[in-house]
């Protein structure tokens, strides 16, 4: 089967696509495989992609993270998907369906946004200590489960290690979470880190981590309304903007590189 490898903004995706029915399939075991660094080609997640529209143009989306888990939300699954919509079919505006949910996708040559839906924020949610010292950590629903700490030095913190207490704290169980530490760089601009789970590692970059920053530094007082620069570990910024029609919803941008492809023997 032939294959794209894709990242958005860092956030590397090994995509698939074909007719409707390969979003029927079970994906997770593959995932696990593909996604593999040292074994497989390697990714943050596996992206299963159809046409399921034309009409106007609808794609259906599955991600599946590389532990083999389906991802509810995951907005640079969707950059990467809606690019190659845009490469196959010259799709520039879009709906993309994941995990039931209709989100829109704008692209503007290797610029690609997206929107996210933003459900539940609670500020103070949970605490946690990381070397001797307790941080606070605010949750944002955008399409999956997320907590932010606002930290002074987003660089100074193993990212991973507490990233990952986080991710399996109690009063957070079942699901679990994705953890971002934040640091504001500027009236409009953050810096972030992010432990994901599901790939279980920090990632270079993540999109509805990068919604839910923003809207807890909004909380915050730390940003305002207009567009918000969210500065990751890749180096390349994801831009934040509110969307001008749907009230609870972000647009979430930045560029989709195509790295290579293949075929899956």
């Amino acid at each position: 089967m032939d294959f794209r490898k894709l990242h958005g903004a860092g956030n590397d995706f090994i995509l698939l696509t074909g007719p409707a029915g390969v979003l029927g399939k079970d994906w997770s075991h593959d995932a696990r495989d593909l996604c593999a660094r040292r074994t497989g080609i390697g990714a943050d997640g596996l992206v299963v992609s159809a046409l399921i529209g034309s009409a106007p143009p609808v794609l259906g989306v599955t991600c599946y993270n590389a532990d083999g888990s389906i991802a509810t939300m995951c907005g640079n699954a969707l950059r990467c998907a809606a690019w190659c919509a845009a490469s196959d079919h010259h799709f520039r505006d879009m709906t993309l369906v994941m995990a039931g949910v209709e989100h829109q996708g704008l692209v503007h040559g290797q610029s690609v946004e997206v929107t996210a839906e933003v459900g539940a924020v609670e500020m103070r949610r949970v605490q946690a200590v990381w070397n001797h010292r307790p941080f606070w950590f605010d949750s944002a629903h955008t399409g999956t489960e997320h907590v932010v700490a606002v930290v002074d030095d987003v660089d100074g913190l193993d990212a991973e290690a507490f990233g990952r207490i986080v991710r399996h704290h109690d009063r957070l169980a079942p699901l679990g979470t994705n953890v971002n530490f934040v640091q504001s760089v500027g009236r409009q601009e953050l810096k972030i880190r992010t432990y994901e789970r599901g790939v279980e590692a920090e990632t270079l970059s993540c999109g509805s981590g990068a919604v839910a920053a923003v809207v807890i530094a909004a909380h915050r007082g730390l940003v305002g309304a207009a567009p918000v620069t969210v500065h990751n570990k890749a180096g390349t910024p994801l831009t934040v903007r509110p969307h001008t029609d749907r009230p609870r919803a972000f647009w979430v941008g930045g560029p989709v590189t195509h790295s290579f492809e293949g075929v899956i023997a």
